[in-house]
């Protein structure tokens, strides 16, 4: 099944590198593109986009705003955003993370790297660099507040679960985790799906967070 992607970035000549990017992968297709905020959701809607390449600083509403909007509309639930910027500061990271965003890469990234990222979010996954995580991390000792556990919640989870979270919190893909523990990717995503579930995580991006409130993730496991 093709991945449909749309562009959201104010620059027509960085769109257009993107596109040819994109749409050199069989699998990949660019169906839309726009060059603000405030049309990005009727482009998603309107093409049925799995992800999303959005830029963070455009005129009107910014990229975060715009991801925001997405993830908080139910009938875009399974949109997935990437945000692009050539801004690497950890306020953006921990805002584009806030706002729902399933990852951030900085636009100088290699082709191969995107498409990589692209099939990744489409799956589910979110993609979290050392540096956003540790942005994350930061973020949440300043702001403690910002994520809430369920303690009894976190007691539900099975010793399989608690390991597989630990790993998800050190950024690793569910094909990682499969490889480290001798399990398949199926049986891996399913662990992920239910340790969200009864930890009632949004995306993968609060798993990581909450596996670092809960202790089952460390520093020094980075």
């Amino acid at each position: 099944m093709t991945i449909r992607v749309v562009l959201v970035d104010d620059q027509a000549l960085i769109r257009a590198g993107f596109k040819a990017i994109v749409d050199s992968a069989p699998d990949l297709e660019v169906v839309g593109e726009c060059d603000d905020g405030e049309t990005a959701l009727d482009v998603i809607r309107d093409e049925r986009a799995d992800v999303v390449l959005m830029d963070v600083r455009m005129p009107g509403r910014d990229g975060i705003a715009t991801t925001r909007a997405i993830t908080s509309d139910d009938d875009l639930a399974g949109v997935r955003v990437i945000v692009l910027t050539t801004f690497e500061l950890d306020e953006y990271v921990v805002d584009a993370m806030r706002a729902g965003a399933s990852g951030f890469l900085d636009k100088g990234v290699d082709p191969d790297v995107l498409l990589d990222a692209i099939r990744v979010v489409a799956g589910g996954e979110a993609l979290l660099t050392p540096k956003a995580t540790r942005a994350l991390l930061a973020s949440m000792t300043d702001e403690p507040a910002q994520v809430v556990v369920d303690e009894d919640a976190v007691q539900h989870l099975t010793t399989r679960e608690r390991e597989v979270v630990g790993m998800v919190g050190r950024g690793l893909s569910n094909d990682e985790i499969a490889e480290a523990l001798f399990l398949s990717p199926l049986t891996v995503k399913t662990h992920v799906s239910r340790a969200m579930t009864k930890l009632h995580a949004r995306d993968r991006a609060q798993l990581v967070a909450l596996a670092f409130r809960t202790g089952l993730t460390t520093l020094d496991d980075l």
